[in-house]
């Protein structure tokens, strides 16, 4: 039995070791292995992915193009734009200048000077015409003034005696005892000396005149601005200023305008006028404006007059608003008008909202905007904003806003 059974047996387990040899070996044929099976499920995913992104890209790509095609409306730009209208508006130009006197009277020696003795001013100290400022030693003038009026005493005497040597001769000249010859001579003595008396009066007036020079005197009324001398201080005709005064107190703010708008102010315009570092205003008007433009700053000088107040410090800064008349016109804000090579204009909204150029001319200048004095009606929509980014004929999608 064991000689049977054993051949089965062996016949068996060599069928189940042939399967299993045939089965390896075709998994070996066929690479089929843990790793190529997650290399492949990796692959799927990865393409499965990639798939994903591309049908997501065409659905949004074709999505943009079928809005684009439906609603061209949407896609245009927004603009803000007004209906300005028209409407009377008072002109006023904004300037800065610097405050001085109106009228600025210089006082200096207009003697031969000397030691000053004292000063009787203090800059800020109203004068009046002819007071004395200051006061120069004429000790030395004194003395000339008492030898010369001694010098007319001795010339009065002299002439006094020829007067008397004339009067005697006359009588003896009747009795032949003076020739005609000596009365000629003794009038002519006579003559000299009064002549005498005569200079040297007139040396007494240069004199008496040099000794009123040698006060330093204000030549008219009006406010001290400034003091450059001391006592002690040896002064001449050559010390320059000694004094500064603003003739009557009148001030005025020297503004500096451009030159487009200097040729909108006029004499007599009113001008309020605000020194810096103050909230008073002052009320002036333009007395002057300037004949000639610097060619450098292509700006003028408007002068404006003010009356005299503490505030106004000569040398200060100062801003003016000057009132430049009124005009009726269309106001737009500074931001809607644009300018190019060919002037100023602006976009209007056109038929079909069509962005329209429309050249216009601009005038006066405030705060609220700027008046358009030619180009438009007042009817228009006009673009307040983003002009600069549009074109002409560009589709535009307009927002009415309240000016």
């Amino acid at each position: 039995m064991q000689d049977g059974a054993g051949p089965a047996m062996n016949y068996d387990t060599r069928i189940a070791a042939e399967d299993l040899v045939d089965t390896d070996s075709a998994a070996v044929l066929l690479g089929d292995t843990e790793e190529d099976r997650q290399s492949r499920r990796k692959l799927w995913a990865i393409g499965l992915a990639v798939l994903a992104a591309l049908i997501g890209i065409w659905f949004l790509t074709h999505r943009g193009d079928q809005g684009g095609a439906g609603d061209k409306k949407s896609q245009a730009a927004v603009v803000s734009v007004v209906a300005p209208g028209r409407g009377t508006i008072e002109g006023a130009i904004n300037v800065t200048g610097t405050l001085a006197a109106r009228r600025e009277l210089p006082v200096g020696v207009p003697g031969e000077g000397g030691q000053v003795v004292s000063v009787l001013v203090e800059p800020g100290q109203w004068v009046g015409a002819g007071q004395v400022l200051a006061v120069i030693d004429r000790s030395v003038q004194v003395q000339q003034r008492a030898s010369q009026s001694a010098q007319i005493e001795v010339a009065r005497a002299n002439a006094q005696l020829a007067q008397a040597n004339l009067d005697r001769a006359l009588k003896l000249v009747e009795r032949g005892f003076v020739s005609k010859a000596d009365i000629d001579r003794l009038t002519a003595q006579r003559d000299a000396a009064v002549a005498q008396v005569r200079v040297a009066g007139a040396q007494l007036g240069v004199i008496n005149a040099q000794l009123g020079r040698l006060n330093v005197v204000a030549p008219a009324a009006g406010l001290v601005l400034e003091r450059r001398v001391e006592p002690g201080q040896v002064v001449s005709a050559g010390s320059g200023i000694l004094f500064r005064l603003a003739k009557g107190g009148e001030m005025e703010l020297r503004a500096l305008v451009g030159e487009t708008e200097l040729a909108q102010v006029s004499n007599g315009v009113r001008a309020e006028v605000t020194p810096v570092g103050g909230a008073k205003v002052f009320t002036g008007q333009v007395w002057q404006t300037a004949p000639v433009i610097d060619p450098q700053s292509r700006q003028g000088i408007a002068r404006i007059a003010l009356p005299y107040a503490p505030e106004l410090r000569p040398g200060g800064f100062a801003t003016a608003v000057i009132k430049a008349g009124t005009v009726v016109a269309p106001m737009l804000p500074e931001s809607a008008i644009l300018s190019d090579n060919e002037g100023s204009y602006v976009y209007i909204v056109g038929k079909d909202n069509k962005a329209e150029r429309r050249n216009v001319k601009t005038g006066l200048v405030t705060a609220n905007g700027i008046a358009v004095v030619e180009g438009l009606n007042g009817t228009e929509q006009v673009v307040l904003r983003a002009g600069g980014f549009l074109s002409p004929g560009e589709t535009i999608n307009p927002k009415r806003v309240k000016q």
